[in-house]
């Protein structure tokens, strides 16, 4: 292994004390009241300002980023939960009147004219979007709605089945939908929708509060709807809502027909005469479901050696983060779903949490958080913590690119060369099945927010639309029709991180181009994608995709390109 060169000197405090922490609103307060009182006589005074306070908001970040680490890692917790919600009511809420005084404090001064303006010149254009859409009847709503949002997660970490009399988490027991025993397949897929089902009107009367709360938010803004003041808080200045319409269509036209003929092959290789949802995961060439590692810790050693094979910097990044245990892999009962890379501004070391069991899809998904990982140490060095908040455009390019680049190297976690060419061509599979899946999330979520007064039939109706526009149009649902309004449910992000979700696809296809470029000259594209990534955002999304030599464009024809280079690779497997 290469000297560990990621290990990152954590940055001296120059504001607040060195033992400072954040323990109620009177230990915050005097720092926030001194940033927004400053008198400030100069430009050089403005920078330091801007410095002082990013330091304030990297320590606050990073402790609301423990609070929510350590209620994910057990939901039961009660302890942790309560310091989550402390944040969240207690700290949270006074703080937004601070940031949108600091914004006003910074485009009023008469020395920001002397600031180098293409330097600040992204980050003004959000604080300046941020001051618009600032209302402060709106503080108690977006609390109310970050704890609502919480309890998405404590419902969902509570689910467990029992199959064969062991009981286990829902990612466990979906493990076994890539079982070559149909009825096996059957039951594990039953079960899990049933639990999922058991708390269907829960879920859906929390989404109805959160829409409600949320349509409240936009209004008081001065917007039509909560989807347009999305746009404008999630800062999308380089594409409108019409064209996430046009790449949703672009998908329907050029990548579901690919997954329909992916399904088709699979009904005739497995010898059905129709596929239900039970039979998508299994490998229809009759082999077992690939098993790349047993534990968590050799899942993490092993893609630590990935990494390393692809950059000696990649490797020490994981080793940095294994040393100081920023990691938490393994699939437990009472953890929440999913998983997530959090960044932690002040150390600049974020944490990885995710619900391993032993799949490929395990392998994929430490690789996609890793790539998040390498951008926050990549963007540890800029100035302003602003700077190192990218938008989930480029976010995503950093981990979905990593899944693809990572490839070559796959041998470390499949010996066998023909698991190893299985396993890269069920990812790649995987890779296109993401365009109709984002397309069905993002457009529901366009309609849910167009019509916030909808009824849950209205609801169902036009979920059961937008699916059957983009999925499974090869796969029989005859007997499963009530748990089919609900799938929508199991996606996180409409509780929790609504909107952000066709950036998966924006990203995908970013993801794609680098991939293309790193099969002819891996080197070179290794080096632009590092140097795209070192930037944050300092500059637009165009402007970082082009520093890594590809285009930020999700056009028909953009798309059919980069899908064809996809299919001509599986072939090539």
């Amino acid at each position: 292994m290469a000297e560990n060169t990621a290990v990152l000197a954590p940055k001296a405090r120059t504001f607040l004390p060195a033992d400072y922490q954040v323990t109620d609103w009177d230990a915050v307060a005097p720092y926030l009241e001194d940033l927004k009182n400053r008198n400030i006589q100069s430009a050089a005074e403005l920078e330091q300002w801007l410095l002082d306070r990013s330091e304030v908001e990297s320590v606050l970040s990073e402790d609301m980023g423990w609070r929510y680490i350590r209620m994910t890692i057990d939901t039961r917790d009660e302890t942790a939960t309560e310091a989550f919600n402390f944040f969240v009511n207690e700290i949270e809420p006074h703080i937004a009147p601070y940031d949108h005084a600091l914004n006003q404090k910074l485009v009023e001064s008469p020395y920001l004219p002397e600031l180098d303006r293409e330097k600040y010149r992204i980050y003004l254009r959000s604080v300046e979007k941020a001051i618009e859409i600032f209302r402060e009847e709106n503080i108690p709503l977006n609390t109310e709605i970050t704890t609502k949002q919480q309890q998405y997660a404590a419902l969902t970490g509570a689910m467990n089945v029992t199959l064969n009399g062991e009981e286990m988490t829902l990612p466990k027991a979906a493990d076994r939908l890539k079982s070559l025993d149909r009825q096996v397949r059957r039951e594990a897929y039953l079960a899990i929708q049933e639990r999922r089902y058991q708390d269907k009107d829960e879920l859906n009367n929390l989404f109805s509060e959160l829409i409600r709360l949320r349509h409240q938010v936009a209004q008081h803004a001065g917007f039509a709807n909560f989807r347009d003041y999305m746009f404008a808080a999630l800062g999308r200045f380089d594409y409108t809502v019409q064209d996430c319409f046009n790449f949703h269509e672009a998908i329907a036209a050029n990548v579901v027909p690919l997954i329909d003929a992916i399904d088709r092959e699979r009904g005739k290789n497995l010898g059905l005469p129709e596929l239900k949802p039970w039979d998508l995961d299994v490998d229809d060439t009759g082999q077992p479901p690939l098993e790349p590692f047993k534990t968590g810790e050799e899942l993490l050693l092993k893609t630590i050696d990935v990494f390393y094979q692809l950059d000696p910097f990649l490797g020490d990044c994981l080793l940095t983060m294994k040393d100081m245990g920023r990691l938490d892999l393994e699939s437990r009962k009472g953890k929440a779903p999913g998983g997530y890379n959090y960044p932690l501004d002040e150390t600049g070391v974020p944490f990885i949490f995710m619900n391993a069991t032993s799949s490929l899809r395990d392998v994929v998904t430490i690789l996609h958080e890793g790539g998040h990982a390498v951008h926050n140490f990549l963007t540890h060095e800029l100035p302003l913590g602003a700077f190192k908040h990218t938008p989930s455009e480029v976010a995503e390019l950093a981990s979905m690119s990593m899944e693809l680049i990572s490839m070559d190297h796959w041998d470390i976690f499949f010996k066998d060369e023909a698991e190893l060419r299985r396993a890269k061509k069920t990812h790649l599979e995987s890779v296109l099945e993401t365009f109709p899946w984002v397309a069905t999330i993002d457009r529901f979520q366009h309609w849910v927010y167009e019509n916030p007064d909808h009824t849950l039939a209205e609801r169902e109706h036009n979920w059961l639309q937008i699916f059957n526009q983009f999925n499974n149009h090869e796969v029989s649902w005859e007997g499963l029709e009530k748990y089919k309004p609900y799938i929508w449910q199991k996606q996180l992000h409409l509780y929790e991180v609504p909107f952000y979700y066709i950036e998966y696809a924006m990203a995908q296809l970013g993801a794609i181009a680098v991939w293309k470029n790193y099969q002819k000259n891996p080197k070179a594209a290794l080096a632009s994608y590092k140097a795209a990534l070192s930037l944050g955002y300092t500059r637009s999304i165009a402007e970082v995709y082009e520093a890594a030599n590809i285009k930020f464009d999700f056009s028909a024809t953009y798309i059919k390109s980069l899908t064809d280079f996809v299919q001509a690779e599986m072939e090539r497997l």
